[in-house]
């Protein structure tokens, strides 16, 4: 009886973790491949209420009424490209979830890589600096003249034993 109580619980525990979208009921719209197509297209776009959520996930009143503008595209027969282009011209790059490459972005999607090149070149001149550092220094070769003199010293430290 336990057991059952426990997995009744991990199993509502994991039910209410699913992601809950936010598309009311009079949203939807009646044909399945425009509402598949309408939610795929509010899932990239970003709502400008919450700006780290898809108006899908997004309960705002503007999120809703940003989905309701995608919808009313579609049904005007625009394809995917044109309600995105649609939505961008009207709020800017900024409705995007994903920003587009281009050179007005060129940072945005440069930084990261610019940071991990020099984060690895900083990290080749530690360890170059590090190996340099703790290298055994170089002995100096002798000439002839120092080997006869050191010769010398140790005959006489032999000696003087």
């Amino acid at each position: 009886m336990v057991w059952n109580i426990r997995s009744l619980m991990v199993a509502l525990t994991l039910l209410g973790a699913l992601p809950a979208h936010a598309v009311q009921v009079d949203e939807i719209l009646p044909d399945p491949a425009l509402e598949a197509r309408a939610r795929a297209i509010s899932h990239d776009l970003r709502c400008m209420v919450c700006q780290n959520q898809s108006i899908d996930d997004s309960e705002a009143p503007l999120a809703r009424d940003l989905r309701l503008l995608v919808r009313e595209r579609l049904k005007a027969g625009d394809s995917d490209g044109q309600v995105v282009n649609f939505m961008v011209a009207r709020y800017g790059e900024f409705v995007l979830l994903n920003p587009r490459v281009s050179w007005h972005t060129a940072i945005l999607w440069g930084a990261p890589l610019a940071i991990l090149v020099a984060g690895s070149l900083a990290i080749g001149f530690s360890i170059r600096r590090r190996a340099v550092a703790s290298s055994p220094p170089e002995f100096a070769v002798l000439s002839e003249a120092e080997r006869q003199k050191l010769k010398a010293i140790e005959l006489s430290q032999q000696e003087s034993a």
